[in-house]
């Protein structure tokens, strides 16, 4: 069952799709919406996003999900679920932050996913980053060499800058990588909103291309894997992680023109945005036609 065209202007074009709802299967659910949407690329959940509970998959339907995104050559994402911190000093949560990733590795590799999208983290309550980080350490590069040959790869994805973040500017992946040796399978997930809410003003002249270049440096070319395309409710700055749909927040559309326009940008891009199906087909048509001009 195809989902997309896979037809695209030229190689190198960036892949645009979004998150997608899967209740009710993989297949089932989640392939009709990408298809509604004429999404490129997709990214779903594989469990509870917001609790521990480590969901088994339905093996017909992750068979049908694979298999129709296989035939589409449609790029499929998973995104770990928002409890995982490994910065944090309470043992119980660092625990399921590994139990959880590791689960949501294995479902990635299980439908085909290239990679599993994880948030960098906090140290938490008054914590010291130095024990934080050696915690990222610790606990992350044993769930590296578990990977799978054909298994996804693990994504950072910086965070808004709040509280006492790990990782949130672009120039923060540098020691964030540093403290997982540069692991060849570990790639950086950018979301448009938390970079400007971490205070890189995508929206000044030059400042999307400015924000790729030093993101390149701090992480290394290739690093880049998937963009979270995002607008703001909230201005540069704010540490604050709110969506909004594309061209109508503080970001705005000519920001997702240039970032388009970068030679790093050529990679997957999927919206998480507010609104049903027919706001998210209107952002995932904009991006394309922004791309396409």
């Amino acid at each position: 069952m195809p989902v997309a065209n896979p037809e695209r202007p030229h190689v190198g074009t960036p892949p645009i799709g979004a998150h997608v709802p899967v209740a009710g299967g993989l297949a089932r659910s989640g392939l009709a919406y990408a298809r509604d949407l004429g999404a490129e690329a997709v990214q779903v959940f594989v469990t509870n996003p917001r609790g521990w509970t480590l969901t088994p998959g339905d093996p017909h339907q992750d068979e049908a999900f694979r298999a129709a995104c296989a035939d589409s050559c449609m790029p499929v994402f998973v995104h770990a679920p928002y409890l995982i911190n490994f910065g944090s000093p309470t043992p119980a949560t660092l625990e399921r932050s590994i139990a959880s990733l590791r689960h949501t590795l294995r479902r990635g590799a299980e439908i085909g996913a290239a990679g599993v999208v994880v948030h960098t983290g906090s140290a938490v309550a008054g914590a010291r980053r130095e024990v934080a980080m050696r915690q990222v350490r610790e606990a992350i590069l044993p769930l590296l060499e578990e990977l799978r040959d054909d298994g996804p790869d693990l994504l950072l994805e910086p965070t808004a800058g709040q509280g006492q973040s790990l990782c949130a500017t672009v120039e923060d992946l540098g020691p964030y990588l540093a403290a997982l040796d540069h692991h060849p399978r570990v790639g950086v997930c950018l979301d448009t909103c938390h970079a400007f809410a971490a205070g890189h003003d995508l929206a000044a002249p030059g400042g999307a291309a400015a924000t790729m270049d030093a993101l390149v440096r701090a992480a290394g070319e290739g690093r880049l894997k998937l963009i979270h395309a995002n607008d703001s409710k909230d201005a540069c700055g704010s540490c604050r992680d709110r969506h909004e749909n594309i061209g109508q927040g503080h970001i705005g559309e000519d920001a997702f023109a240039e970032l388009l326009r970068h030679p790093a940008a050529g990679v997957p891009w999927v919206v998480e945005t507010p609104g049903g199906k027919e706001r998210h087909a209107r952002d995932v048509a904009l991006l394309q036609k922004l791309r396409d001009a």
